[in-house]
């Protein structure tokens, strides 16, 4: 349960730090929101766990077939704030389309035999 315990407090940390440095500096938050620190953690986490580097391997190998649909969020959400809709419904939408983005590469990648 200790173990349980330490990964949500170290996780949580990165993630309020960041959001706490994006306050002072959008450049310094961007640059650490866009180092991919919930990736590696996650991986650590399942190496720890696991004792073994191949769940982190697959993990890191559908992350990059990801990568692109999740470009959604971050292209919608500026779009549509700059079209005057409001902070939740800009992210909600955005959160949705991106959603959708994740389901069709999915679904088209396994058109070509490429399970995710």
């Amino acid at each position: 349960m200790a173990y349980y315990i330490i990964k949500l407090i170290i996780t949580s940390f990165l993630i309020v730090a960041i959001s706490e440095v994006a306050k002072r500096s959008s450049l310094m938050g961007a640059l650490l929101a866009a180092i991919p620190l919930v990736s590696i953690l996650a991986m650590t986490w399942m190496y720890i766990d696991t004792q073994s580097s191949s769940s982190a391997v697959e993990f890191s190998k559908r992350i990059v077939w990801l990568i692109a649909p999740s470009m959604t969020l971050f292209i919608a959400f500026p779009f549509l704030i700059h079209k005057g809709f409001g902070f939740v419904i800009s992210m909600a939408v955005s959160v949705t389309l991106t959603v959708m983005a994740y389901y069709s590469v999915i679904f088209i990648l396994g058109k070509f035999g490429i399970k995710l």
